[in-house]
């Protein structure tokens, strides 16, 4: 039978245990651009160009790496401290949570911390939000995501891409490319998107002073 001081020994140890992992929690990120891998530049591929363009404001735009474990391209850097690992799932969208959860169990992170960026057909183009977990809102993508984690909290970044004026080809309008004129609009589009990224996870590692995140922002009126 253990002593009393060695029972107290063995319970500060599992203390300490628990502190360490509680501080190590956090310490790292996941960013996915979620898409369609073979077809970048259309509209449901938006989250993809939004983490490349993320992936030149950190300068690492030339370390993509294609993963096989994870099924995925990967590059990553440290933001004060953080971690941060950018993803593009090699996955049509309704299988990108496939590759997500492989990345999640191969960087152990939790659901919590992995930001999903995406299309959103209900915002007009040009507009842009962060949400906090919920529903899939009907997006293949996010549903996958929810499915393979096993969870819906995680943090979005919703890209606004509009409706299509005819409503029967909502499909061909999300799998379509941009417009000349639209094209024209994406680099202010990318370029805020990656802002409002930027600013939350700076915000989580202490380098920004805490306050209510931009959830929105005005869209861009052609």
């Amino acid at each position: 039978m253990l002593s009393l001081k060695s029972l107290c020994a063995l319970r500060l140890g599992r203390c300490l245990s628990n502190v360490a992992s509680k501080n190590l929690e956090g310490q790292r990120l996941m960013v996915v651009g979620l898409g369609n891998y073979i077809m970048a530049g259309t509209r449901h591929s938006i989250g993809m160009a939004v983490v490349n363009q993320l992936a030149r404001r950190l300068n690492i735009s030339d370390r993509w790496k294609a993963d096989k474990k994870t099924g995925a391209d990967l590059t990553d850097t440290d933001i004060d401290g953080m971690h941060i690992v950018l993803m593009k799932p090699r996955q049509f969208m309704n299988l990108n949570g496939k590759s997500v959860a492989n990345a999640a169990t191969k960087f152990q992170l939790k659901p919590e911390n992995i930001y999903l960026l995406h299309d959103e057909l209900d915002k007009p183009l040009g507009k842009v939000s962060l949400k906090f977990g919920g529903s899939d809102r009907g997006h293949k993508g996010v549903r996958s995501c929810i499915t393979s984690l096993q969870s819906n909290i995680m943090t979005r970044l919703l890209v606004g891409i509009g409706r299509p004026a005819d409503r029967s080809s909502v499909e061909w309008h999300v799998l379509g490319r941009f417009t000349k004129a639209e094209q024209d609009l994406l680099p202010d589009i990318l370029e805020r998107s990656v802002d409002l990224v930027l600013s939350h996870i700076k915000q989580n590692t202490g380098s920004e002073p805490s306050r209510k995140p931009a959830t929105s922002q005005d869209p861009i009126k052609s």
